[in-house]
């Protein structure tokens, strides 16, 4: 009878043989990685500004479909003259950003921070805050109004990457290094999530920790917390606030909404290709702020599962190039806020397809550049704009060390 190893032996050649390599996770990632990096960020850059355009234009699109077949001909006229201004603001938001890039706001980061802690109080002041739907989320000034809780997710993602860039080796240090940071990331994550915004707190945290991890913290100093303040939230959510209980036992099955039925019926009903533009029924017969908070589902139920995956895509495709980008840049702080900027986009796309989808408990949470809305449209564009900006600042001193003074 043949030895194991002499079977072994002939399945691979004979003895002397040399084995068929068998490739591992980590070589995939290498790879990886030496697709993504690149030394000059003016591609990505480009990318990047064509995907989010191509966003708000569809964005648009979606939008003036619902309002069409929503509102009458008059408003219809408004909404669409409010689109437009709106979309064409974040373009000119997002350019402007670019000129300014994080550097250029780096002085003022703890400013921001005061700042957006006043605004985060300032919701629950009679007069100046606004409660819509029993939470106390929006700043009403008359002329403007705005959600506090996008922006200061910005703020605090540069005050991460500022930190973890002044902290230096420090930073791998729990009790110097990582306890100060998350102490402040868990007041602002706090602020949010009293409004109530369990959703926004727990986006913010995220992507503040991301920040974090990158910024050279160790995994388990990252991942410990993260899991308790998870775990924390859900429980105290579950206790203490009826509908949190209510989405989560819908979540598992245990309750029923009807909302979120007709999501998954309108993206089950686009098929293919979906039923044609501004020709999707339920709008007008069960699915609230289709506009907004599930508009994804619009996507799906008038352009079909074709449509959804550009919508896919072009996420993916700002993920990517924003990671090109991110390596692409030498200086640590303008590469770990870009990193921050740009994952906070696309976790922020990535929870609302799968809330839409019914992957997680339903929230109020926007599509960035699609969903109505003004506050998440200036918002996200301020954030890819800074992105950019840091990318414009790094293409230019490189390109003067290359042709000299």
């Amino acid at each position: 009878m043949a030895s194991p190893r002499s079977v072994l032996a002939t399945a691979t050649g004979g003895v002397g043989a040399v084995r068929e390599h068998q490739t591992t996770i980590f070589e995939r990632l290498r790879e990886i990685h030496a697709k993504v990096e690149r030394h000059d960020p003016v591609a990505p850059s480009i990318a990047i500004f064509c995907c989010v355009l191509a966003l708000s234009a569809l964005g648009m699109l979606v939008q003036a479909s619902h309002a069409a077949t929503t509102l009458a001909p008059a408003e219809f006229t408004a909404e669409l003259l409010e689109q437009v201004s709106f979309r064409t603001g974040g373009v000119i938001v997002m350019l402007l950003a670019a000129r300014i890039g994080t550097q250029g706001v780096r002085r003022y980061i703890p400013a921001l921070l005061f700042v957006m802690a006043l605004l985060l109080m300032l919701v629950f002041v009679p007069g100046v805050g606004s409660q819509i739907n029993g939470s106390h989320r929006w700043i009403d000034l008359v002329v403007v109004k705005f959600q506090p809780s996008e922006l200061a997710r910005i703020v605090v993602v540069l005050w991460v990457a500022d930190r973890c860039t002044k902290l230096g080796t420090l930073v791998t240090d729990w009790s110097k290094g990582v306890v100060p940071v998350l102490g402040l990331i868990c007041f602002y994550a706090g602020l949010v999530a009293i409004e109530t915004d369990f959703g926004g707190a727990s986006l913010l945290f995220l992507c503040a920790a991301a920040t974090l991890w990158i910024g050279g913290a160790h995994t388990r100093h990252v991942v410990m917390p993260l899991s308790v303040a998870g775990t924390s939230l859900m429980v105290v959510g579950f206790t203490l606030i009826p509908y949190i209980r209510k989405r989560i036992l819908m979540f598992f099955g245990a309750h029923n909404n009807q909302q979120v039925a007709d999501a998954k019926s309108a993206i089950a009903s686009g098929d293919l290709f979906g039923l044609g533009y501004a020709h999707g029924p339920l709008r007008n017969h069960g699915v609230p702020y289709l506009e907004s908070d599930f508009v994804f589902a619009q996507v799906g139920e008038e352009l079909g599962f074709f449509g959804m995956l550009v919508v896919i895509g072009l996420f993916v495709a700002l993920l990517w190039y924003g990671l090109r980008l991110v390596l692409s840049i030498k200086d640590r702080f303008d590469a770990l806020a870009t990193f921050g900027l740009m994952i906070s986009t696309c976790l922020q796309g990535m929870l609302h397809v799968q809330i839409v989808a019914g992957l997680a408990p339903p929230k109020g949470m926007t599509l960035p550049f699609l969903s109505h809305g003004g506050t998440s449209l200036i918002v996200s564009s301020l954030g890819v704009g800074l992105a950019l900006g840091a990318a414009r600042r790094w293409s230019t001193e490189r390109e003067h060390v290359v042709t000299g003074p």
